[in-house]
């Protein structure tokens, strides 16, 4: 399937654009720790030379304006498109394979377990934020000859969570020592006796903030995520190889290039460094935007060889929004053209209960065959049609005037997204699809009254 266009990726461009405007010193960084700088030179080179002319043939990351295609779908239905995770798959395994790194699936941002036989190919597992995920993540990725990682990490767990998460999870990462301490041993035993043994891993805070917008900082000074070097005063690396753990977790990046990854390891190097060599593996969690154009692979490479090299490590990824970047499209329904302060087009769709990070982060997302406000002949509002008054996706201007029963395409819709929805107003949850590498195009499931008087009591 060839897919016309080339828009950047808007969520990131968003973090982008608050990066560019941040007065720090960030906007020019030393690209690899100086520390490392001898063993760099002695290294043969893992990474991909700033290679991007490669991948100027992969497929476009959106499916456009292809309203001929969806005809037949309902509205509103979110469209994942085959070829293009498979072209962003392409670009994880070249990284896995010359790096060494593990790459993990974060099913908070990218859950669509219809897909997992083709993810599974290139990934080595998964990363789950709850029971749930972790046993989503069991049963669907793994497959008979094809056994891959459970990871999970949550910020507190219960003893409800723990007795679920030690049947599924290969590796369980605590929040505190405390939680270490207190349930170590519960999931050891509940491990055992279903015949599993798993490792256990440490988040860190290394107080060290890459982030632009706060409620996405898991380094915020306030932030509950992760232990501080101060939290770990009187705790000697041989005490936590004592209570089991063989690795360690950081993860403080948003949809953001490995300059910012090489600044973070520089960080956990200078609080926790003496704990490293004891480890088995070292997670540089989520938020790096791999398979964006333009991403420097040769350092998030250098990055990684470098710190196993060093310190003889395991290194995982775990990139959600990499995995799932421009691989899908929400296609909703013009319902009516109101008038206010100007044209207002009411969709069949909502940003609350079905794009929520565009009121969150916020950001406007990309509209297939729109411009920006003014760009083109007719502007107008795209709203949802939720009673709340700030359900609005953003203005934007077309070359003609949009009319009821008029298809309306988002892009970049398929991480972050369908993990997110709710049935606020009772509104239907969108479709989902497929577009197959062959060019058709497959329904996978839709939602109705059931499934909205399931969730309520």
């Amino acid at each position: 399937m060839t897919l016309p266009g080339d828009p950047r990726p808007v969520k990131a461009g968003k973090a982008r654009e608050e990066e560019a405007r941040s007065p720090t010193p960030r906007d020019d960084p030393q690209p690899v720790p100086p520390r490392h700088e001898a063993e760099q030179a002695s290294l043969p080179s893992p990474c991909l030379a700033a290679d991007t002319d490669r991948f100027a043939s992969l497929p476009s990351p959106c499916l456009a304006a292809d309203t001929e295609r969806f005809a037949s779908l309902p509205s509103p239905c979110f469209v994942v498109d085959e070829e293009r995770l498979a072209a962003n798959l392409a670009v994880l395994d070249l990284v896995a394979r010359r790096s060494g790194a593990r790459i993990l699936l974060a099913l908070k941002a990218f859950a669509m377990f219809s897909v997992f036989p083709l993810l599974r190919r290139t990934l080595h597992g998964v990363c789950a934020s709850s029971p749930h995920e972790a046993r989503l993540g069991r049963e669907e990725f793994s497959a008979p000859d094809a056994e891959r990682e459970v990871h999970v990490f949550a910020a507190a767990y219960s003893e409800e969570d723990i007795r679920e998460t030690a049947r599924t999870a290969d590796h369980i990462v605590f929040n505190s020592p405390a939680q270490l301490e207190r349930f170590g041993p519960l999931a050891r035993e509940v491990a055992a006796k279903c015949g599993r043994s798993p490792e256990f891993g440490l988040r860190l805070n290394p107080e060290h903030s890459e982030g632009t917008v706060p409620m996405y900082d898991p380094c915020t000074p306030g932030s509950r995520l992760g232990v501080r070097r101060r939290d770990l005063q009187g705790v000697s690396p041989s005490r936590l190889r004592a209570l089991g753990v063989t690795g360690l977790h950081f993860h403080t990046l948003c949809e953001q290039d490995a300059a910012a990854l090489a600044r973070t390891l520089a960080a956990t190097e200078e609080k926790f460094g003496e704990y490293l060599p004891q480890m088995r593996m070292l997670n540089f969690g989520g938020g790096h935007l791999i398979t964006r154009p333009g991403y420097d692979l040769d350092l998030l490479c250098r990055c990684i060889g470098l710190t196993a090299a060093k310190y003889g490590l395991q290194i995982y990824l775990e990139p959600g929004e990499a995995v799932a970047l421009n691989a899908g499209v929400l296609v909703c329904t013009v319902l009516d053209i109101v008038r206010a302060d100007m044209p207002v087009a009411v969709l069949d769709t909502s940003a609350a209960a079905h794009m929520p990070d565009i009121l969150e982060m916020p950001y406007r997302p990309e509209v297939a065959g729109a411009g920006t406000p003014g760009e083109k002949a007719w502007t107008c509002r795209l709203a949802g049609k939720s009673c709340l008054a700030g359900d609005v996706m953003g203005e934007y201007s077309f070359d003609v005037p949009l009319r009821p029963g008029d298809r309306v395409i988002f892009q970049d819709m398929a991480h972050y997204t369908m993990v997110k929805t709710s049935t606020f107003n009772g509104l239907a949850l969108p479709s989902i699809a497929l577009a197959q590498k062959h060019g058709g195009v497959r329904l996978v499931r839709a939602f109705s009254y059931e499934d909205f008087k399931r969730r309520l009591s």
